[in-house]
């Protein structure tokens, strides 16, 4: 039985030594990790491996950098993502760079087993609580396309898009009433609406997606 070679890449050092020893133990996988330093490109360069784990969230490195760097390398690899908490628009961007796979960090280790065997064997794998939602729509889609703002499906108002353009600046819901002359309960009602059409739950990830989404970008 051929094992699916995996590179794992994690800067927590307790993490990547852990989940090392239990992915050693299945007797399809091969493991390998690295802290996410300057020598995980010659170090994947070398194993080849079939499943990449990518902490996107590298104190030590800029995730999606390092992801744009292992393309170029390990060409034959699949890329799963981790993270505690993804937003929607960094995991849409992750999507189109190419990552396969993503997995929660507080999932369990039969989920993260399951994820990556179904990459390696070419499935996407998105997080449970992501199935079925408008997001899996919106990813599946920038998956298709490849290229584009997988956001323009949404459709927000321009009324809609001027708020999240001043929630991004950091703006309050008052001062957003004042600056656009409308009343508090209208922006309020707006934000509601854009947390909706976006699937999203804070001001926070609002201001997030405003910075990530090219049609934001000037």
């Amino acid at each position: 039985m051929k094992r699916i070679q995996i590179l794992l890449i994690e800067d927590n050092r307790l993490l990547r030594e852990g989940l090392t020893v239990m992915l050693k133990e299945q007797p399809d996988l091969k493991v390998s990790a690295s802290p996410g330093n300057n020598d995980v490109i010659s170090q994947a360069k070398r194993l080849k491996p079939m499943v990449i784990l990518l902490d996107l969230g590298l104190r030590t490195n800029n995730s999606f950098r390092l992801l744009e760097q292992l393309k170029k390398t390990a060409t034959d690899a699949r890329f799963i993502g981790m993270d505690l908490v993804p937003l929607q628009g960094e995991l849409v961007q992750y999507v189109e760079a190419g990552v396969s796979g993503f997995v929660l960090k507080d999932a369990t280790f039969s989920d993260l087993l399951r994820t990556i065997r179904s990459v390696a064997r070419g499935t996407n794998v998105l997080p449970p609580l992501l199935a079925g939602s408008l997001f899996t729509q919106i990813v599946e889609h920038a998956t298709r396309k490849g290229k584009g703002n997988p956001f323009a499906s949404v459709r927000m108002t321009s009324r809609e898009r001027e708020v999240v353009g001043l929630i991004a600046e950091g703006l309050s819901n008052k001062d957003i009433a004042h600056r656009l002359h409308l009343a508090t309960d209208t922006v309020k009602s707006h934000v509601h609406n854009i947390l909706e059409k976006l699937e999203l739950h804070t001001r926070l990830e609002i201001a997030r997606f405003a910075h990530t989404d090219k049609a934001y970008k000037q």
